[in-house]
């Protein structure tokens, strides 16, 4: 209840704040991105339960002779890496939170398709709401392997408290203004999780 009432007031003094950063962020996606100005994708939220989250759109949507999207970093305009790089594409997330989808910090939403690729441990990372950070996020985020970032999002659900949250909430924005561990090394982003390692009986 306590993580709860924190995340609706530090929502509710941000929106109120950046309104017009907002408002002006959307009106540039339009311009430089056109339509749709939000990359809208269900996501596991709470308990795998699934849930629409929304994030500012950051690449185009060209595709190949053959009509497949484009490989990711063929997509990114200069104005869409300024938005990732400085995660100003991830702010219509504060509208997940204010729903109660999602938290200011816990396990980054992953694509639902990886549910059937965790190990019963892995799939803990679901026992908390997920965050727009998290612990992972400030110890690498796409910089560092799956395994290390799940190991990471464990220790938070295993050890998870406000002033811990308010840590995770500081090292992000000193992690934001040094554009730190936004690529892994030959990804735009991150490599497609694939699946780990496990001793026999570990898959759900």
């Amino acid at each position: 209840m306590m993580k709860r009432i924190f995340d609706l007031s530090l929502v509710l003094v941000g929106l109120l704040v950046m309104a017009i950063p907002l408002f002006i962020l959307t009106v540039m996606v339009r311009i430089k991105l056109g339509s749709p100005i939000f990359f809208r994708q269900i996501r596991p939220g709470l308990d795998g339960i699934p849930f629409e989250m929304i994030k500012f759109r950051s690449m185009t949507n060209h595709c190949d002779l053959d009509g497949n999207l484009l490989p990711d970093v063929d997509r990114f305009t200069r104005f869409g890496c300024l938005l990732r790089s400085t995660s100003l594409d991830e702010l219509p997330e504060l509208w997940n939170v204010l729903k109660g989808d999602m938290s200011l910090v816990g396990p980054r939403p992953l694509l639902m398709e990886y549910l059937l690729l965790y190990s019963q441990d892995q799939m803990r990372r679901h026992r908390v709401r997920p965050g727009i950070t998290g612990w992972a996020q400030v110890n690498g985020r796409n910089a560092i392997g799956w395994d290390e970032k799940f190991r990471l999002d464990l220790w938070y659900v295993d050890n998870h408290n406000i002033l811990l949250d308010i840590k995770i909430l500081l090292l992000t924005v000193r992690k934001v203004l040094a554009h730190d561990g936004i690529n892994a090394d030959g990804d735009a982003t991150m490599p497609r999780f694939a699946g780990s390692v496990h001793e026999e009986g570990d898959k759900p």
